[in-house]
């Protein structure tokens, strides 16, 4: 398991920009986030320095820019929070955590054919 440090759910929302368009710049961060949200330019910039103090942004200077990058996959932010919310809300019970998503969550057939898949698999 690898510790990762806290982040925010504003900070989950910048990497999402970093992780679809890496290497990409403050400026662009901001115009892709402008639609979505209404924080300020240098809020979003502050948000990129304490990502780069957590150790989980990197950049390199290109001119008067900062081109950003990720310095931790998606796939491990994701199972690191995972984990984190399963342990503080289910107590780290799996099953009771599936069950409580499953039955309130809005499923399509194709969702459940695919759980099904997924624990066929984990079974065997």
């Amino acid at each position: 398991m690898v510790d990762l440090p806290n982040i925010s759910d504003a900070e989950w929302r910048v990497m999402q920009e970093v992780w679809d368009a890496a290497p990409i710049t403050a400026a662009q961060i901001v115009d892709r986030l402008a639609d979505d949200t209404d924080w300020n330019p240098r809020t979003i910039k502050t948000m990129l320095g304490r990502l780069v103090r957590k150790g989980v942004l990197t950049y390199t200077a290109e001119g008067n820019r900062y081109l950003y990058r990720s310095a931790v996959s998606r796939a491990t932010c994701v199972r690191e929070e995972s984990r984190s919310f399963l342990d503080r809300v289910f107590a780290g019970n799996t099953s009771l955590m599936l069950s409580h998503l499953v039955r309130h969550s809005k499923l399509t057939p194709a969702d459940i054919a695919e759980l099904k898949r997924t624990l066929k698999q984990k079974g065997q």
